[in-house]
């Protein structure tokens, strides 16, 4: 028993700290943007550093890099998935505010809960499916500002497009034999399989933007692969270990959070109260789902022993 509070304890502390540091993507990212470097171009740099310093790791503890071709069959799609949930977030931070689109993306809790419900047949309940309403309506609110302006369709697409790619990455993780795979080699090869995805995007690096010589592009280089990637993509993997997917889903509310936080105090962005409105029901609503789903569960563990137990009926 102590080892199971243990590991649930851990995996809620790591799954918060997997989803702050996942947010603290804008604030690596658009510094590159702002000297001119395209969001392909950050994202090979961001992987090639993560994979080279997570190479390094394993190396120094004298883990096997060694896998087998049924290992390989799950991981390179979860490589591509985790790679074009990337590309899509980061392309979308050309068409809107960084707090916007990370709090779009919190709707994968939503994909996890349908693909749940579609390929492993797990019941939706009525606050769920009320929920996920209440999620569209705030998602509604967020496309028209106070002043009349709207968000980008094209925006709007990327970052569904990247939380849809995110919701499979980590249901798939969580179904699959990857499940019980070591965590800094299963995050060295997600990595090492996803750069494919930057290779070709940039017609084989011959698009790619070379990095200024000065330490602020580097700083963010090795930011970007440090925290929202090694650091993120390793507690989060360790935590669908510990708690599984729906649990993690929850604590991704952390992640627009913070997002909201660097675009407001560093990049000057700003939300509207129709916006706030929006962002407001986003995180009710994805919260509800993954709450009331462990609410559901709880209850049904207190009353079942009510339900079989009837001292008085027969005697």
């Amino acid at each position: 028993m102590g080892k199971t509070v243990t590991h649930h304890t851990r995996g809620y502390i790591l799954g918060a700290i997997a989803a702050i540091t996942y947010g603290m993507n804008p604030l690596c990212a658009l510094p590159l943007y702002n000297i001119g470097m395209n969001a392909s171009s950050v994202l090979f740099y961001r992987y090639a550093t993560a994979v080279i310093i997570l190479a390094l790791l394993m190396i120094s503890r004298k883990e096997s890099f060694r896998i087998s071709r049924q290992e390989l069959l799950f991981l390179i799609p979860a490589g591509l998935l985790f790679a074009f949930s990337s590309l899509f977030l980061f392309e979308s931070y050309n068409y809107m505010d960084v707090g916007v689109a990370s709090t779009l993306l919190f709707v994968y809790p939503v994909f996890v809960t349908i693909i749940m419900a579609t390929v492993y047949h797990q019941r939706i309940p009525l606050p769920t499916i009320m929920a996920i309403g209440i999620a569209l309506i705030g998602i509604a609110l967020l496309y028209h500002t106070d002043s009349g302006a709207t968000l980008s369709v094209t925006g709007i697409i990327l970052v569904v497009m990247s939380s849809l790619s995110y919701a499979i990455y980590m249901v798939g993780i969580n179904k699959s034999r990857l499940r019980h795979f070591p965590t800094a080699k299963l995050s060295f090869y997600a990595l090492a399989f996803g750069i494919i995805v930057f290779i070709v995007k940039l017609n084989f690096l011959t698009d790619l933007d070379p990095i200024p010589p000065h330490p602020l592009p580097w700083a963010c280089i090795i930011g970007l692969s440090i925290f929202p990637t090694i650091i993120s993509l390793i507690t989060m993997t360790i935590a669908i270990h510990d708690i599984g997917s729906v649990p993690v889903a929850i604590l991704g509310a952390l992640e627009p959070l913070t997002a909201l936080l660097f675009g407001i105090a560093i990049f000057n962005e700003t939300i509207s109260p129709t916006n706030a409105i929006g962002i407001a029901l986003i995180i009710i609503a994805v919260t509800t789902i993954t709450v009331g789903q462990r609410l559901i569960t709880l209850c049904r563990k207190i009353l079942k022993p009510n339900r079989n137990c009837h001292p008085l009926k027969k005697s």
